[in-house]
């Protein structure tokens, strides 16, 4: 079974998290994906290389991750040889995905422009921290930068003196998820054109993307929202409650769900007829889930998740990654699967969370080692000879 992109050449010159996640999903959905890498390899490949608890055959956790499905070709780009080596791989390609800072692929001429005048057809993305214009396009970003400034920061954690950013780095994960999107419109849109263009995201644009319905209500009522812990902005209960060997949360968002959660839990308290509409839940929060966390205390977890269930009121335990990483839905859904090392061994990570029907297999091929493509990919796609390959490695050009 061929995969969905299966056919497409993505020549993918990132590092770090947002690009090669980006990258990462391409690859798991078929796309023949070479990183292209400097000489000494992209600077992922040393982080926690050397940490005997997250690394692999030399290879640590975020480079088996993220360059799974992916081809390794070394070339330095910054002489002229390795350049021009570049450019006849873009005649081969659809993309080339890159997040350099701002004005680094103009200074390293494969920008757009330079590389439209090679290829028409070539898409080029790019993921940056601001973007490619504006009045601080050229400020440095990681991911907490944009968490930050995007203003999601202030409205996570318990209280407006301690902001607390995402437990995960949605800003770099952010950044990756729109490029993906946007290359595969580009994509869609060269079937029409039969010409390519370039896809400029800011993983600041993504922060504010993903405010949504937040900042209408910010712009209608002209306040700065604020952290609420885990309760909701609207409904109540809606929150994190703690059981006696862990914790729940439940999303009361009607009042159906309501209704029934009184009929369970059985608190006097709560038949006041002021609590049946969310207006009256609202104004009384901390009574409700105060009474409400009295209760469930007294018992485990898994007690109160199937009473819950069983009265179809919406609630999740707090799973540890231990917990989530193997919950039956998750693995019914090939969400855990085998990443291997080119050596043979192996470790798991998390799946590919695009299930397509027709074109939707799954295969995870090892992150590669540095340059462990360079000559296939040479000699396959440009026809160079082993003479022309081993005479380039001995000028410094290839790897």
């Amino acid at each position: 079974m061929k995969k969905a992109l299966a056919g497409i050449r993505i020549l993918d010159l990132t590092h770090m998290l947002s690009g090669p996640y980006g990258g990462m999903i391409l690859a798991d959905l078929g796309a023949e994906t070479i990183k292209i890498e400097p000489l000494q390899g992209e600077g992922t490949r040393k982080l926690l290389a050397s940490d005997p608890k997250n690394s692999l055959g030399g290879m640590g956790a975020y480079f088996i991750t993220l360059n799974r499905n992916k081809k390794s070709v070394a070339i330095d780009l910054k002489s002229e040889a390795g350049l021009a080596l570049f450019y006849e791989l873009v005649t081969k390609a659809d993309i080339v995905l890159s997040n350099f800072g701002a004005g680094v692929p103009e200074r390293l001429k494969i920008d757009f422009e330079t590389l439209s005048a090679i290829n028409p057809r070539i898409i080029t993305c790019t993921i940056s921290g601001f973007g490619s214009d504006g009045p601080n396009y050229q400020r440095p970003a990681f991911d907490q930068v944009a968490q930050a400034t995007g203003g999601g920061m202030s409205i996570t954690g318990t209280d407006p003196a301690h902001p607390v950013r995402a437990g995960i780095p949605i800003g770099d994960l952010g950044g990756g998820m729109f490029g993906v999107m946007g290359l595969l419109a580009a994509l869609y849109e060269r079937e029409r054109s039969g010409s390519g263009q370039h896809v400029d995201i800011s993983m600041l644009d993504c922060q504010i993307s993903m405010l949504n319905y937040m900042a209408t209500m910010h712009f209608l009522s002209g306040e700065d929202p604020y952290p609420i812990g885990n309760s909701h902005f609207v409904h109540v209960p809606y929150d994190t409650f703690t059981c006696s060997d862990g914790f729940i949360v439940i999303a009361v968002i009607t009042d159906n769900f309501w209704q029934n959660l009184k009929t369970l839990v059985q608190i006097p308290e709560f038949n006041n007829a002021d609590y049946d509409g969310q207006p009256g839940r609202f104004a009384d929060r901390e009574f409700i889930n105060g009474k409400l966390n009295e209760v469930l205390v007294a018992n485990t977890c898994s007690y109160w998740i199937a009473e819950l269930e069983a009265r179809r009121i919406p609630c999740a335990p707090v799973n540890k990654f231990s917990q989530a990483l193997s919950d039956p839905q998750v693995l019914h859904r090939k969400m855990v699967v085998d990443l291997q090392h080119p050596d043979g061994s192996s470790t798991r990570g998390p799946g590919n969370p695009i299930k397509l029907s027709r074109t939707g297999a799954e295969e995870f091929a090892p992150a590669p080692l540095l340059g462990q493509h360079t000559s296939e990919v040479l000699s396959g796609l440009l026809g160079l000879t082993r003479e022309q390959i081993e005479a380039m490695k001995a000028d410094g050009v290839i790897a």
